[in-house]
Formats: structure tokens, C-alpha cells, sequence
């Protein structure tokens, strides 16, 4: 696994149940180490290992644990980057939707290495869709589920997401768009984003 995406989850662990929750993970995943390095990559069981004490020390089913991870990924002031890069999507939740095809290919402009899942995007009417996630590592979809209900939000948007389990590799995570524009949405500014970049 990419050591950005282990990385992300030792913030998450850090910024959502302290520093010493993560020491406790590391110590009990038997790591060897204090931290994972962003440009690393490391085996899969690593990953695995942590994800099994975070769930064991929290006492909550794995799935809960990656959605939580996914919604942290789009919330947090620490990572407040990746909430924009994924607001270039569209200029509104089903746009973003229909971006999350070419997310993987996005990412990996910006890192050659990194193996996020492949996704394919089905829209069976207007309001309601489905989004198949590919990869050899499971439990992506609840991850997406997170990041999906939080981006929904973002764009003001009201969506009813069910993860449908998946076997052989694949999940499904069906999407009902309730209310495209239940609310306003958070602020998006993207000259102040090409600002920041250029400056």
C-alpha cells in the first residue's frame, strides 16, 4: 500500500483519537517504526495490521472505521487540499459524480505510483446511480461511502448512499440522490485555489 494512503490513515487515527491512540496502533501492529512515510510504499498486511487494532482499540466494525476514514478525508482542516482537488469535479454533486471515473488516472498524474481503485460510474435515471470500485485491496467502497456522503453535503446536495458488499475484487455503492440542492453548499473558490497554487 502507497505510503500516502497509510499516512492518511495514521492522521486520521492521530487527529480524531490523539497521538497516543496512534502509538498504541503502532505499537500492537508491531510496526516498527513511529511513522509511515508518504513516499513509501509498504506491504499490504501492514496496512491490514494497523486497520485491525484501530478497530480493536476503538471497538467498531472495520466498515464504520473506513467510512469514518472517508468522510475525514474530505473534512478536516489538515487536508483541506483534497476537498478542492475533488471540487474541480463539477460545479455540482452529479457533475462530481461523473468525474469519479477519471479519478484514478487524476491521481496518478500527481503520483505515478499511486494505486487507487478503479472506478466506473452507471447512472440508471436521474436520481439514482451506482459506482463499482475495482482493487485488490478491500474495503474501498466504505471508504467512498464516507467521502460520497460528505461530498454530497458540501455541494448541498441530499443523497441516500448503501454500500452493497462486493466479492472477487469488486464493490458496489448504490447512490440516490434524494435532493440535488437541499441546501447551500460549502464555499468553493477556485481563483483563490489558483491563487494559492501560483503564489
Amino acid at each position: 500500500m502507497h505510503g500516502l494512503i497509510n499516512r492518511a490513515i495514521q492522521n486520521f487515527i492521530c487527529d480524531t483519537y490523539g497521538k497516543g491512540a496512534w502509538s498504541e496502533v503502532a505499537r500492537a501492529a508491531d510496526l516498527g517504526f513511529s511513522e509511515f512515510e508518504a513516499m513509501l510504499t509498504y506491504d499490504d498486511a501492514l496496512t491490514d495490521r494497523v486497520l485491525a487494532e484501530i478497530v480493536e482499540l476503538q471497538d467498531k466494525p472495520c466498515e464504520s472505521i473506513l467510512e469514518d476514514i472517508g468522510t475525514y478525508l474530505v473534512s478536516h482542516p489538515n487536508i483541506e487540499a483534497l476537498r478542492r482537488l475533488l471540487r474541480f469535479g463539477g460545479v455540482n454533486f452529479v457533475e462530481f459524480l461523473h468525474s469519479l471515473d477519471d479519478l484514478p488516472d487524476r491521481a496518478r498524474l500527481a503520483v505515478s505510483d499511486l494505486d487507487l481503485p478503479q472506478m466506473e460510474l452507471r447512472e440508471h435515471n436521474p436520481s439514482s446511480f451506482s459506482l463499482t470500485l475495482t482493487s485488490n485491496h478491500p474495503g474501498w467502497g466504505h471508504v467512498l461511502v464516507g467521502v460520497l456522503r460528505t461530498m454530497a453535503d458540501d455541494y448541498g446536495a441530499f443523497a441516500f448512499l448503501e454500500h452493497q458488499g462486493g466479492s472477487q475484487n469488486v464493490e458496489v455503492v448504490n447512490i440516490t440522490l434524494v435532493i440535488s440542492a437541499h441546501a447551500e453548499g460549502r464555499s468553493f473558490d477556485l481563483g483563490a485555489l489558483m491563487d494559492e497554487k501560483a503564489g
